[in-house]
């Protein structure tokens, strides 16, 4: 599918792509997608290689109905061997159902900044903080996998540039809380690979090792890939990205799609770094999608392989 790998000194072997698609490309539909095509698009992704899929999110439905359906959706997901399915959990009532449905992985959404965090918790930094500890306590007694969210990392629409700093005492409190991993996230895609690299040295500095850090990217001024490349030469080796750039954030209006999983995969393969994804079957479930929503699919990669040119000699 490459055009050569052309290797670059220092990068990793390997990254796991943590797959967000299902969850937080789909939250965002303006009308809820079937519950069966969303199952479908699961299994397509695993079949693809994908084997960390985040699916669903049990928070209140009246806060993200295209969601409404966890429960049921659980109920219909594909059972393989190493194949995880983790799951977004707002608070204890979340993490209840999530448990009763069988998720084995769950994750929290934090927040960098004061302003984001009232904005989309509908409480203060460090309320939303005290809100998560008991969740990830219950989870983690229960032998569940949890990752932790940080939004707003880099820039936040209401309080502008956000201090490195800031997001080192968040990242912080969420590890020793017990978090197993924390995604930085660019949730209104204002970083630029200088930023990320510095960004990545403070929390490494603190004594946060690369090994829990993934880095979450939207795609708004076209910055995605390069700030992906960034972070994987800082020593991170877990990206998330979104089958065909679905998403964004429902809670701030300038964040456009996510860091499409295509594209990322195009990268790494050329780079020779190992993600076990098979670029044609990936492509071939967004562009089912895409047919299904109704619009074409954003990432370029896929674009660019559906196009007649891709078959001329």
């Amino acid at each position: 599918m490459t055009y050569g790998v052309h290797a670059v000194p220092g990068l990793p072997a390997s990254v796991r792509i943590w797959e967000v698609g299902p969850r937080d490309g789909l939250q965002n539909e303006a009308r809820a997608v079937p519950t069966e095509v969303k199952a479908e698009l699961i299994r397509r992704l695993v079949a693809a290689g994908l084997s960390t899929v985040e699916v669903t999110s049990f928070v209140a439905p009246r806060w993200v109905p295209q969601l409404a359906d966890a429960e049921r959706l659980s109920a219909l997901l594909p059972w393989h061997e190493g194949v995880r399915y983790p799951v977004l959990v707002p608070n204890m009532v979340g993490l209840e159902r999530a448990l009763a449905a069988g998720a084995r992985d769950i994750a929290v959404f934090a927040s960098a900044t004061e302003a984001f965090a009232r904005r989309n918790l509908n409480r203060s930094l460090d309320e939303s903080l005290a809100t998560f500890d008991p969740v990830v306590g219950t989870a983690r007694r229960e032998g569940v996998g949890v990752r932790a969210y940080i939004s707003m990392c880099f820039g936040d629409p209401w309080e502008g540039q956000v201090a490195a700093a800031a997001v080192v005492a968040v990242t912080r409190r969420l590890l020793d809380m017990g978090c197993e991993e924390v995604s930085l996230g660019d949730t209104i895609g204002v970083a630029t690979p200088g930023h990320v690299t510095a960004l990545l040295k403070a929390v490494g500095d603190a004594g946060t090792p690369s090994e829990r850090i993934a880095v979450h990217f939207h795609d708004t001024y076209g910055q995605a890939l390069a700030n992906t490349l960034a972070a994987i030469q800082a020593g991170v080796t877990t990206v998330d990205a979104s089958a065909g750039g679905l998403g964004g954030c429902p809670y701030a209006r300038s964040a456009t799609g996510n860091l499409a999983t295509e594209d990322l995969v195009w990268m790494l393969d050329g780079l020779g770094v190992a993600t076990g994804v098979d670029l044609t079957a990936l492509a071939a479930a967004s562009r089912w999608l895409a047919d299904i929503l109704g619009r074409p699919s954003p990432s370029r990669v896929v674009q660019a392989l559906s196009s007649p040119a891709e078959d001329s000699p």
